[in-house]
């Protein structure tokens, strides 16, 4: 080393030379490392600023009253059709006469209330899916393979293997 020093000039002029040959290096081959902190960095941007854009503002009172009324009218349906249910047991005369005067609802009308009812699901169904509000299910398939067994291999495929023995042994047991 001594002869390389005294040929080189020291350790600032071997520390110099290092960094202009990284410098010349990276002028052809582009520096992996940088090149990862800066796509971190542009990751991390782009996360805050679509944080900042889709943050949900916090609702108010008159936000809270008319999302309780938008969830009236699915029980309201619900409840209705059972009390028609109720309503035919209990006057079926009265509700004779109010089937009849539904029989006089021209077809077209029906469409539109067909197409209001269906629009009205559907853009509550879209809201929670832009919102991911439902709560997240679990499929049918994924219990039914915790039930099952590991398949435990045979004992002498780790005759070499203590570790993997112990582990065989350990499914087994």
């Amino acid at each position: 080393m001594g002869l390389i020093d005294r040929l080189v000039g020291g350790a600032p002029t071997v520390t110099a030379i290092g960094a202009a040959a990284r410098g010349v290096t990276e002028v052809f081959v582009q520096n992996a490392t940088r090149r990862m902190e800066l796509d971190e960095e542009a990751y991390g941007h782009a996360i805050n600023q679509m944080e900042q854009e889709f943050r949900i503002a916090p609702s108010g009172r008159f936000d809270r009253f008319i999302n309780g009324l938008n969830r009236l009218p699915r029980p309201a349906l619900a409840l209705g059709t059972m009390g028609l249910f109720v309503y035919a047991m209990v006057e079926p005369e009265g509700f004779g006469l109010r089937m009849e005067g539904l029989q006089q609802v021209p077809e077209p009308l029906w469409w539109l209330l067909g197409a209001i009812v269906g629009f009205y699901f559907g853009a509550r169904e879209a809201h929670y899916f832009r919102h991911r509000v439902w709560p997240v299910r679990k499929s049918a398939a994924a219990p039914a393979a915790q039930d099952e067994a590991a398949p435990v291999p045979p004992e002498d495929d780790f005759a070499d293997n203590a570790a993997l023995r112990d582990w065989a042994a350990s499914l087994r047991g």
